[in-house]
Parts: structure tokens; sequence; C-alpha cells
């Protein structure tokens, strides 16, 4: 795993812009995390009414949540309350929204940029609890590592 953070911190130093960065974070989380199976960001579109959630880059399956309300899911309630959500069982949350019958855990991290939640990355695993504090971690890495990215660009 520290191999991996290290690689994630070079992506983020060589990568000139936020939306180049989220594409490469999924790419490399997709194919190095083997028990990811879909790596996704969204972001808040705040001219929406309401304010939505709107995929960007991702990995995986496509989804039928493309757009999203910040009072719906697991996705709109970790942007609703800034803080990172973890469901061992997606069937035993009613907040999940089915994008995929293999889907059985899920790990959703805010992104913030000058202290405010302005998207989130979304990973789901077709693994039963994939997610250990050792994973929030690297995952929370990224999303603060985007969020950095986004205040010092214009993208």
């Amino acid at each position: 795993m520290e191999e991996l953070r290290n690689d994630v911190i070079e992506l983020a130093q060589s990568t000139p812009s936020s939306s180049e960065l989220m594409q490469r974070l999924c790419r490399l989380l997709h194919e190095r995390m083997l028990k990811y199976n879909w790596v996704g960001f969204y972001m808040i579109e705040p001219e929406a009414e309401p304010p939505m959630l709107a995929l960007r880059a991702f990995l995986g399956a496509m989804t039928p949540h493309t757009r999203i309300p910040l009072n719906q899911g697991i996705c709109g309630a970790a942007a609703s309350s800034g803080r990172t959500i973890v469901v061992d069982d997606v069937s035993k949350d009613p907040r999940y929204l089915a994008c995929s019958l293999g889907t059985k855990s899920e790990i959703v991290v805010p992104v913030f940029a000058h202290g405010r939640v302005v998207g989130e990355l979304d990973i789901d695993s077709h693994f039963p609890a994939a997610f250990t504090p050792e994973d929030q971690e690297l995952v929370q890495h990224c999303a603060a590592l985007v969020g950095k990215k986004l205040e010092n660009s214009k993208q």
C-alpha cells in the first residue's frame, strides 16, 4: 500500500490539471487495487437546482447514475455531510442507489477545495467489507490531492 501511496503522490505532482488527475487516479486505483471494481469522481454542479453531483472521470461499468441529487444515495449523503462513508454491505443500507448487482460494498470520500465540498471519490467493490482503514486512508489521500489540485488550478 505504501508503494501505491507514493505512486499517487508522484502522479499528483506530475499531472497538470485536476480533470487529468482524476482520470489518472481512477486508472491507477482501478488497475492496482483489484478489489476496486468501479472508481469514479462526481463533482457538484452548484448552478443546478437542486444542486447535483455529476459524474466526471470513472473506470468500470457504465452507471445509470450520472447525476445524483445531494439528498439521495450514499454519494449524496457523503457530499452533504462532508464525511467519508464506508458501507460494508450495500444491501443493508437503504441509501444505496443500485448501479450494479455485483456491488457488495462502497466507500465515498468528499473532495474539499477552499474549505468546502466540491465533489467526491466513489469506489464500489464486488467484495463485502472490502474497505479497510488502510483503504480509507488511501482514498481520502487521493481525494485530498484532487482538492489541492483544484485549489491551485482553474480547471
